[in-house]
């Protein structure tokens, strides 16, 4: 009888190790909603930088919930020669993102907005858009806000042609598992939906505890051996990426990321 429980609890234990990852269940790929992502990337008149990301503080986030726009993050470059605010939305579908924007635009609440603070001049010259599903790799995207305050970094790839799936395959193998042995927090992973069935650019999030943490983390991983051996052996016919950027941020006040 003894025997026969303790096979039991081992049992239990290892299917529970076996789907939840065991201690690092927490940032465990989940499956991936079919939430629609956007980023939006906000260029200011000159002269308005602080102003229009103020109207966010006091208006915008506000009037985007109420349409049903799920605010995600609000992020500004830690560079701060870039005049830029970045934030992410999320929408059930395409569909509801266009209603959404459709009331957005229309609601006379955000009209009044606009009059009182375009009153001397229009606050954003242009506004970047990209468009993005949750990736197979990603764990649950959560808006949480952590003491102490946190640097993030938006990490974009630009998969060589025909290698979108091998690189893919890579982070769920090993990059996840290494980026976390090495100190940096997976916040989120996404596919862009690219027009004419262009192959999609990865894009993801990593939190640090500061930039210069993250760029340590970053040369420790590197150098590791394990990550090196991967690299190699990934690589054996071609590297993987066109292009990899990196913008290191930090989350706004009203951020619900932080």
């Amino acid at each position: 009888m003894h025997k026969l429980i303790l096979s039991l609890a081992v049992g239990v234990f290892l299917a529970t190790t076996i789907f939840t990852g065991g201690v690092s269940a927490k940032s465990a790929p989940v499956k991936p909603t079919n939430k629609l992502y956007e980023i939006r990337i906000y260029y200011p008149t000159p002269g308005k930088y602080a102003e229009i990301v103020d109207r966010f503080r006091q208006y915008t986030t506000k009037i985007f919930a109420k349409h049903g726009m799920e605010n995600i993050g609000y992020w500004t470059p830690t560079d701060t020669s870039r005049k830029e605010l970045v934030y992410i939305l999320a929408y059930p579908s395409r569909e509801a993102r266009e209603a959404s924007w459709q009331a957005f635009g229309s609601d006379p609440e955000w009209k009044a907005v606009v009059a009182k603070t375009e009153a001397n001049g229009k606050l954003v010259d242009h506004v970047d858009q990209i468009f993005m599903m949750e990736s197979e790799l990603s764990p649950a995207v959560k808006t949480v806000a952590k003491q102490p305050e946190r640097t993030f970094e938006l990490r974009t790839y630009t998969p060589a042609r025909g290698k979108l799936t091998n690189l893919l395959a890579r982070f769920h193998d090993h990059t996840l598992k290494l980026f976390s042995n090495h100190g940096m927090t997976n916040i989120g992973y996404w596919l862009t939906t690219e027009a004419d069935g262009k192959q999609p650019k990865l894009i993801y999030i990593l939190a640090h505890p500061s930039e210069a943490e993250g760029k340590q983390h970053f040369d420790d991983f590197r150098k590791d051996p394990e990550w090196v051996k991967v690299k190699a052996e990934s690589e054996k016919n071609g590297p993987l990426t066109d292009k990899v950027e990196s913008v290191y941020m930090k989350p706004t006040d009203y951020s619900p990321i932080r």
